[in-house]
């Protein structure tokens, strides 16, 4: 079971990504990043953070803690924003809290040109990714961070934000186990992922019985309303058959082939120019971040 904690006390909204998480305080003294239940996103990109993270922990990749977080609207009352507050009040009850990284910062294509990342590392998460059909870890959106960034313990790549993963959830009936993505523009592909290797290493452990353990962890509230299901273990069960059913057919979506970073640089500089063009002459001196974020997340506590 994933531990259950009571948020005490709510610090300031995440604004990098769509959901728009919070850090909290808890009543363990930990301090979370809370993913909310009244989010855009829903609760399905809760189930998909619990089963990718708790898969890519089970597997030997790097991932934060995840605990069941009840949260009171009343904590958050000083929030100036409308529309955060309009999300905190929608979110009252039990949401999903990852442990706090104090000033990790993401994995942006600068960082990815001089952080060195093991092959095999990378294989193992571009073979995770693939597994769960997550389509949100990219060149530049790569929901990877460098942890720890001070004192004497080496920096360590860090897999954060699932919710975007296991995309076959939101039409079930259209859900093919042996489907093939587009994962060359892998947030690792430049770093020659050796996938090869980490389908042989990493395929015979995703078994049934990890699998339902995983399952497991996801509150029924989460899963009672699916449509076309008779109940969460109903939903789990169909979790499990899919996620096996892929584990087993690997070699008809292993991604093995990635551009060089010299031709995801030559890539972007063709778009870059492309977008050139097409600005009117007074616009042309304005910075081009055409595919790239407005700004790095870093995530140290700030209270503004």
């Amino acid at each position: 079971m994933l531990r259950e904690v009571t948020a005490t006390r709510y610090l300031n909204p995440l604004r990098t990504g769509g959901s728009v998480p919070g850090v909290v305080e808890a009543d363990d003294l930990g301090t979370y990043v809370l993913k909310f239940t009244g989010s855009a996103q829903g609760v399905k990109a809760l189930v998909a953070e619990i089963i990718v993270g708790e898969l890519a922990r089970r597997l030997g990749l790097r991932f934060p803690e995840l605990v069941l977080a009840r949260f009171d609207p009343a904590i958050g009352a000083d929030e100036p924003h409308q529309e955060v507050q309009d999300l905190l009040q929608a979110s009252a009850g039990l949401n999903l809290g990852m442990d706090f990284l104090p000033g990790a910062v993401d994995f942006t294509p600068d960082v990815a040109a001089v952080f060195p990342v093991d092959p095999l590392e990378a294989g193992r998460v571009v073979w995770l990714d693939a597994l769960t059909v997550n389509v949100d870890r990219t060149v530049h959106s790569s929901n990877l961070m460098i942890w720890p960034t001070f004192g004497t313990a080496p920096p360590k790549l860090w897999l954060i934000d699932h919710g975007a993963a296991l995309v076959f959830h939101h039409r079930w009936d259209g859900a093919s186990p042996d489907k093939a993505y587009d994962f060359k523009h892998h947030a690792l592909g430049g770093h020659g992922p050796d996938t090869r290797a980490a389908d042989a290493e990493l395929a015979p452990k995703v078994t049934e019985g990890l699998l339902r353990e995983v399952v497991a962890l996801i509150p029924d509230a989460w899963l009672a309303q699916e449509p076309g299901f008779a109940g969460p273990d109903e939903v789990r069960d169909a979790y499990v058959t899919y996620l096996l059913a892929r584990a087993r057919s690997s070699a008809s979506w292993l991604p093995t082939e990635f551009p060089s970073r010299d031709e995801l640089a030559a890539a972007d500089a063709r778009r870059a120019a492309k977008t050139q063009r097409g600005r009117p002459d007074w616009l042309k001196q304005v910075p081009n971040l055409h595919g790239k974020p407005s700004a790095e997340r870093e995530w140290s506590l700030r209270t503004e």
